[in-house]
């Protein structure tokens, strides 16, 4: 986004009851039962979930423990939790199918460490990180505001809160800031469409959601009574998988940035650390966001490139969009090499990503989240680099 002149942005978010959502949870409920087995696992697991009927695919690496049965059962567990229990889609008595078999030798040797040959990136492909100071979080605003709203109504509909009831799992959320001068100072609309149970009248809905934006929004920065657009369609009973087919992997500018920076195209739910589609990702965010919570710039984009089978990054690029104080970009990429290992064995380990972390991350967004150091969550959202960024650059 420019930092002069004023103009909207506009940024959405899906719920954890979102088809592809439920999809990316599934594939991540996977990837984390083969990596309790074993936390060396291979796994890319791709999930189709629609009418009562959920199928699995892809390859792995885990041990012969992991059976079918229980993958199955962690997949009825996953739909549970999100809170599908209705005539199209249930966690009871959908179908599943599951039809993943062994990686692909040719994959598994470039991967696979062997002598000298240290362990090779599972995937060619970019990935971009971003941060900047719009939030308390070094997110964009209008993504952060867009899964705040939505994550308010998740916690509150598993409580049984009064104040949402009637809501079903199924929502969307999308938010328009007004900037001046590259700061956000306003919402210009909020639009949220969320199922709701067949009884529930449009205009509850609209009594028990507006208050909710409010408390979401910094003060003042509401958008006329006109611009709030709720279930704008008039009516959203049938939802979810039910509603609209769902694929793991299709919501990836809701997962990153929301349109704010680049995204390198792969996306993240039911892949290993192995591949860097994921990993590498995470360390572009992880590295961008200790480059602004060190006041080196009020943004970052960082671009790393990785071939398949080959260990050490083809190139580590940082652009702070003019934002930088004092601060030269060059060094500062030789810098970030020097203090992480961006091997995808060396950002494996400094994260600890062979952990079964990843569930919790298949909604409301992979960055900007609050890491758990008990857990083990979250890790690339920790500012630990920010001591040795301000020494190299005597701040």
């Amino acid at each position: 986004m420019r930092d002069t002149g004023e103009f909207l942005f506009t940024s959405e978010s899906v719920s954890e009851g979102h088809p592809d959502k439920v999809a990316d949870r599934i594939s991540d409920s996977v990837l984390d039962t083969f990596l309790t087995a074993d936390p060396y696992s291979r796994v890319a697991c791709e999930t189709l979930c629609t009418t009562n009927r959920v199928v699995l695919a892809g390859e792995t690496r885990g041990p012969d423990s992991v059976t079918h049965e229980q993958l199955e059962h962690v997949t009825r567990e996953a739909i549970r939790d999100i809170g599908y229990d209705q005539a199209g889609f249930s966690w009871k008595n959908a179908a599943i199918e599951i039809h993943l078999h062994a990686q692909s030798a040719d994959i598994a040797q470039g991967v696979d460490s062997a002598g000298n040959k240290d362990e090779g990136a599972g995937d060619q492909g970019i990935m971009f990180g971003y941060a900047c100071t719009e939030t308390p979080s070094l997110m964009p605003a209008p993504l952060y505001y867009a899964h705040l709203v939505l994550r308010r109504i998740n916690e509150l509909r598993k409580t049984g809160d009064k104040s949402v009831a009637g809501l079903q799992p199924d929502a969307k959320s999308q938010v328009t800031l007004r900037y001046v001068d590259g700061k956000p100072v306003g919402a210009t609309s909020f639009v949220i469409s969320t199922q709701h149970d067949e009884n529930v009248a449009q205009s509850t809905i609209k009594q028990q959601l507006i208050p909710l934006i409010e408390s979401c929004l910094p003060a003042g920065w509401m958008p006329p009574e006109d611009q709030i657009y709720i279930n704008p369609t008039g009516n959203f009973v049938i939802g979810g998988p039910d509603g609209d087919c769902g694929l793991t992997g299709r919501k990836i500018i809701v997962d990153t940035y929301g349109g704010a920076a680049p995204h390198g195209g792969g996306a993240f739910s039911g892949k290993d650390p192995t591949k860097v589609d994921r990993s590498a990702a995470y360390a572009c965010r992880y590295l961008a966001k200790n480059v602004v919570a060190a006041g080196l710039a009020d943004k970052c984009t960082l671009q790393i490139s990785y071939a398949i089978g080959v260990s050490h990054p083809l190139s580590v690029y940082v652009d702070l969009q003019g934002s930088g104080h004092d601060v030269d970009e060059d060094k500062l990429a030789a810098v970030l090499r020097e203090l992480m290992n961006l091997s995808p064995r060396g950002i494996r380990e400094h994260l600890k990503l062979n952990n079964p972390i990843y569930a919790i991350t298949s909604a409301y967004g992979h960055f900007g989240r609050e890491p758990d150091a008990a857990k083990g969550t979250f890790t690339w959202e920790n500012t630990d680099l920010v001591p040795a960024l301000k020494s190299a650059f005597s701040r």
